[in-house]
């Protein structure tokens, strides 16, 4: 299945193979990558490690980060949290999965010219994809029974970064009872960046959580 896939798309994208591996059962994935096109190539280097990252981080999500409440509040720093969310780990990886794909899927269709800018485009759409999808789940796992201290103990992924020693408020993911909640967060130690797994170890108010970083 491989085989015919590489040769398909070797076939449609001018590739050229000049040896294969024994018996003929595999590419030479150097041969691969050096024959193509230094455009094409760029693609590909970007899209594979994009792919495992993101794959990574989606089992991250399943099996341990999951904790996601986005139910809580949005009455201050919303916009705040949502610009810094663009320079986020994840939102990178979603771009460049979107910018990789469209290349390596559009090379054979669009000259140089535009598929770069074409590449960016849906890149940037598969960020705001994430987004609305993001902000969806949290209207639906809004649960009015939520109750903030049963966070204590739990484990939740930093949304916006917090500042060190109670100088600041940023906001975490925490899932509580299936549902997703985002709370405010200060933290009694050092800075704690976005995208990093945290604690919760008490509450300071209906809406602000204590955390520090596991």
């Amino acid at each position: 299945m491989f085989q015919f896939f590489v040769r398909n798309f070797a076939s449609r994208t001018n590739v050229k193979f000049y040896r294969y591996l024994p018996n003929d059962n595999f590419i030479d994935m150097d041969v691969f990558f050096n024959n193509m096109d230094p455009l094409l190539r760029m693609f590909w280097y970007i899209v594979i490690p994009a792919s495992v990252l993101f794959i990574i981080q989606i089992i991250a999500t399943f099996i341990g980060g999951g904790d996601h409440d986005h139910g809580g509040d949005h009455d201050h720093g919303g916009d705040h949290a949502v610009h810094h969310q663009f320079f986020s780990l994840r939102n990178l990886t979603n771009f460049l999965l979107g910018f990789g794909w469209t290349g390596i899927s559009l090379y054979s269709t669009l000259p140089a010219a535009l598929l770069v800018p074409a590449a960016f485009i849906i890149g940037a759409a598969f960020v705001m994809m994430y987004f609305v999808i993001i902000r969806q789940l949290m209207k639906l796992s809004e649960d009015n029974s939520f109750k903030i201290t049963n966070t204590i103990g739990k484990t939740a992924e930093v949304y916006l970064a917090i500042p060190e020693h109670h100088s600041g408020i940023g906001k975490v993911l925490i899932s509580v009872g299936g549902s997703v909640h985002e709370l405010d967060a200060m933290t009694e130690s050092g800075r704690i960046a976005s995208g990093a797994i945290v604690q919760v170890i008490r509450v300071e108010s209906d809406n602000t959580v204590i955390v520090e970083e596991t």
